[in-house]
């Protein structure tokens, strides 16, 4: 999982904490939740696509889940 604090938020470190986890641990594929979409946004902007969409999450809650993968 990939959390910033929301005062970190546009100084460049979830760029390079995604390119690092692209580049050194073969990352291709990551979900979202649906209702965050500052953090779609951002996955998008980074090459992420929307492959499919779930109406609960991994654990079985109703929380709709974006499963994205790299362009």
């Amino acid at each position: 999982m990939l959390f910033l604090a929301p005062e970190e938020r546009g100084r460049g470190l979830g760029r390079k904490l995604l390119e690092y986890g692209i580049t050194e641990y073969g990352v291709k594929e990551l979900t979202v939740n649906e209702q965050n979409p500052q953090a779609k946004g951002f996955y998008e902007h980074m090459g992420f696509r929307v492959r499919e969409r779930s109406e609960i999450d991994e654990q079985g809650n109703p929380y709709p889940i974006l499963f994205m993968e790299l362009q």
